[in-house]
Order: C-alpha cells, then sequence, then structure tokens
C-alpha cells in the first residue's frame, strides 16, 4: 500500500465525482444550447464521460468496501460510514442504470430525452451529497487520517522578526540615547525565537 495515503479510495473518489457531474452538465446544456455543433460535441463528450465514469465508480466502490472494513472508527464515525455506504450504493445503482439506458439512447440515434436528464440530475445531488458525506468521514471524523498536525509546534518567528526591523526602521533612535536604544534592545526577543502563545 502507498505510504501516504491509508486506502486506494480517496484515489478514485476523485474521477468519479468529476466526470458525472461533468457529464450532467454537458447533458444539461445540449437541451438549452441551440448551436448544433456544440450540441453534437458535448453530447458526445457526455456519453464518454458518463460511461467512463460509471467504469471508474465500480473501482470507486470496491476500495470504499475495503476502506469500510479497514480504517480504525469508533461507533459514531461507523454510524457515519454506513449512512454513507447507503448513499454511494444507491447513486451507483442509479448512475449505471443510466449507463445502460445512455447505451441503448446512443444506439437508436435518439437524442436524449427530457426524462433521461431529469434522472442525471437526481443522480448529481445523490452524487454531490455522497460526497459531502464522505469529506465529513474524513474532516469530521478523522477516518484515514495518519497524523494530525501539532498546533503548539508551530509559530512566525520569521514574521515576527521581520515585522520588529520594520518598526525600527521607521523609528530610528535619536542621536544622544545610545544607552536608551540600547536597554530598548536587550528587552526585545532574539531572532529566531518563536513568540508568546496563549489560548
Amino acid at each position: 500500500m502507498v505510504e501516504i495515503i491509508p486506502n486506494w479510495h480517496p484515489l478514485f473518489v476523485h474521477f468519479t465525482v468529476a466526470l458525472l457531474t461533468i457529464s450532467v452538465v454537458l447533458f444539461t446544456l445540449t437541451k438549452v444550447v441551440t448551436n448544433w455543433r456544440l450540441e453534437d460535441q458535448w453530447l458526445a463528450t457526455a456519453y464518454w464521460n458518463l460511461w467512463i465514469g460509471v467504469a471508474i465508480s465500480v473501482v470507486t466502490v470496491i476500495a470504499g468496501f475495503i476502506a469500510f472494513n479497514s480504517v480504525e472508527h469508533d461507533t459514531p464515525s461507523h454510524v457515519a460510514m454506513l449512512d454513507h455506504r447507503l448513499w454511494a450504493l444507491l447513486t451507483f445503482a442509479l448512475f449505471f442504470v443510466m449507463a445502460i439506458w445512455a447505451v441503448i439512447q446512443y444506439r437508436s440515434e435518439k437524442p436524449p430525452t427530457t426524462l433521461f436528464i431529469c434522472i442525471l440530475l437526481v443522480g448529481l445531488f445523490m452524487l454531490s451529497s455522497t460526497a459531502w458525506r464522505g469529506g465529513e468521514l474524513v474532516y469530521r471524523h478523522g477516518l484515514g487520517v495518519m497524523s494530525l498536525p501539532d498546533k503548539d509546534d508551530h509559530g512566525h518567528s520569521v514574521d515576527t522578526q521581520a515585522h520588529e526591523h520594520g518598526n525600527d526602521r521607521e523609528q530610528p533612535a535619536e542621536e544622544g540615547h545610545g544607552e536608551e536604544a540600547e536597554k530598548k534592545g536587550s528587552h526585545e526577543k532574539t531572532p529566531g525565537e518563536a513568540p508568546d502563545h496563549s489560548h
């Protein structure tokens, strides 16, 4: 398994979302735009995006099942995983049927029907909802996250130093006040020292 990711599901799911979304958008545009040249190009692209998207989704679903049975999780995240899995399977089933319908429609050389596009729009909503739930599994429940950043181990000392130097240039020490400037400098932070951080 590749070191930077715990499973392959995040790799394939982006192709599923992108290809199927583009397909639905282009199918919809063919009903809106009257330019026959653009309509033909968009229609061909929409069909191919739908078919390729569904084909990749087979791999996405398999990888999703592997992730479902392998990632560490607790009870709340398990409930969220079940919800995400249900939406994913229903969405995949709908687009799989639509891909078969698209083949029949394409072979008969008939333009996409209004019902066909309306169902695709429903599928797009389901796809978006599934993707949202998948994102929550990672960003809200932390599933599949191999490590988290240490917030206390991060500072902006370089920016602070540059800021302090800028103030020094704007307000140079006056002549005859060398001792005061020296005392003031003794209280400033040394270069590279992290600024005070409190909550």
